[in-house]
């Protein structure tokens, strides 16, 4: 089995992890702002990673040599997840995905300053039908534009930040030393922006199982996410991601009775078509190679 097919495979349980994410989110919102549900997710994160790097054996992968880095992946990573779980509140599933789905475009263009990975004509062309599909299924207008939109934007912006310094990492460091910087600064800056208003609410009882399941769901996420990109480029990685959308649009219609528009299935179906015509030229070209 080629790299590229193995980071698919890695990929999907990705889809799954941030699609129970986006149910928790919105499951905590009433009782948590997003810092707090950083803080609290990224609190239970650190147990979580401490305790499984403790069973396999893997704690001493954990090194402080790429501090910088670090800080500036979970910069990128804090300020998307922030506004991303904002957006999830304000306006429809699909829509934020959908919007966040511009991320492999602004991977695209910081990879190859950031990377050094090449910007090939097949990549540039399937992120483009990707965006194109977006345009379909989200359909931006002057007229329609929300501060929810732009926020979720933004967490594009930045979850695109956070993937491109996760595959610089993962070219010296292991997983268990992305993870557990990623949780331990996380929660770190979920404290102090959380802290601000001198006012730090508890979850309710009945929140805590939807808190649980953010963490959990979070870190599967990462290490799947993470997986990925240690096998695959990222220009590559990020487009497959896409399949999120159809995934969360019938989420949002049988959890929110949110409309399911039948221009989010012709966008769908054009994001998996670029999406596949990249995997295949891929998989071809690494078997030539």
């Amino acid at each position: 089995m080629s790299d590229t097919i193995r980071a698919c495979l890695w990929m999907i349980g990705a889809i799954v992890s941030f699609t129970a994410m986006a149910i928790a989110g919105r499951a905590v919102s009433v009782d948590l702002d997003t810092f707090e549900i950083m803080l609290y997710r990224s609190l239970i994160g650190v147990v979580i990673v401490l305790t499984l790097s403790s069973l396999f054996k893997t704690r001493s992968q954990i090194t402080t040599r790429s501090m910088g880095v670090h800080g500036i992946r979970n910069v990128f990573h804090f300020a998307g997840q922030n506004l991303w779980f904002y957006s999830i509140t304000v306006i429809p599933l699909a829509q934020v995905f959908a919007l966040e789905f511009t991320s492999p475009l602004w991977v695209m263009l910081m990879s190859p300053f950031i990377l050094g990975e090449r910007l090939t004509k097949t990549r540039a062309l399937a992120a483009l039908g990707g965006f194109i599909g977006i345009l379909i299924v989200a359909r931006p207008t002057a007229s329609t534009l929300e501060f929810g939109m732009l926020t979720a934007l933004l967490a594009a912006i930045g979850f695109a930040g956070s993937a491109v310094f996760t595959r610089k990492l993962t070219r010296t460091e292991t997983i268990t030393c992305i993870l557990f910087w990623l949780t331990v600064m996380q929660a770190v800056f979920g404290l102090i922006c959380a802290g601000l208003d001198g006012d730090i609410a508890l979850p309710a009882a009945e929140s805590w199982p939807w808190v649980g399941l953010i963490a959990c769901a979070g870190l599967v996420a990462h290490f799947c996410l993470t997986t990925a990109l240690s096998l695959a480029p990222a220009p590559v990685v990020m487009p497959i991601d896409f399949a999120r959308l159809p995934v969360i649009a019938l989420v949002g219609v049988l959890l929110y009775a949110e409309p399911l528009d039948p221009l989010v299935l012709l966008g769908a179906l054009i994001i998996f078509g670029a999406n596949y015509a990249n995997i295949l030229y891929e998989t071809r070209a690494t078997r030539a190679a």
